[in-house]
């Protein structure tokens, strides 16, 4: 099953087979989540959206067209789960993303080296840990549009036609956006990082 694509098995799960939608659950499990965890601030957060998402893949699994690429897809749904979650939880100069970051410790990182999601284990070195805090310290300063299409660009990979599906805005508008979103990232992390080093 592991062989075979993701519109074959949405198709197979439309016609009754319950295997087929967990395998594109646990197929998708990693890189969903990481993408969540990221756009949400917060594990807890990303694994709620994430539950309603494929709740959302099971209920209109029935009108997807297979003939379209079920990635792009399934992250417009985490997507537009994520932004509403947000959205009721609110009621409550250009750098290139491949330049090497600022500051002590960073020689050799690039900032798409900071987009990479670190989920310590236990013996992993402290400051990897404060790495990866800042960094999602950082994404969170940023504006919601720009957030999601930075994560989808570039921790996601996404072409710049996904991520127009996906967002569902015109191509052009992707273009501008991510300009855009990858000031507000060095921004915010040279912001973060000059508050870290002053706190110590």
């Amino acid at each position: 099953m592991s062989q075979r694509s993701d519109e074959a098995l949405i198709s197979d799960y439309r016609s009754g087979d319950a295997s087929a939608f967990r395998e594109l659950v646990s197929r998708y499990r990693e890189d969903l989540l990481r993408f969540l965890v990221r756009l949400m601030g917060s594990r807890a957060a990303a694994e709620d959206v994430f539950q309603e998402t494929f709740l959302q893949v099971h209920l209109s699994a029935g009108g997807f067209d297979t003939a379209r690429r079920f990635k792009p897809w399934l992250f417009t749904i985490a997507a537009n789960k994520g932004r509403d979650t947000l959205r009721r939880n609110t009621r409550r100069r250009t750098l290139d993303l491949s330049a090497p970051v600022p500051g002590p410790g960073e020689a050799g990182r690039t900032f798409i080296d900071l987009m990479e999601i670190d989920v310590p284990s236990p013996d992993e070195a402290l400051d990897e840990q404060e790495r990866s805090q800042l960094v999602q310290k950082a994404i969170d300063q940023m504006p919601d549009a720009l957030r999601e299409i930075l994560l989808l660009a570039y921790f996601q990979r996404m072409s710049y036609s996904q991520v127009a599906e996906v967002l569902e805005i015109p191509l052009g508008t992707v273009k501008s956006r991510l300009h855009a979103a990858v000031a507000s990232f060095a921004r915010s992390w040279q912001a973060v990082t000059t508050e870290s080093r002053t706190d110590d």
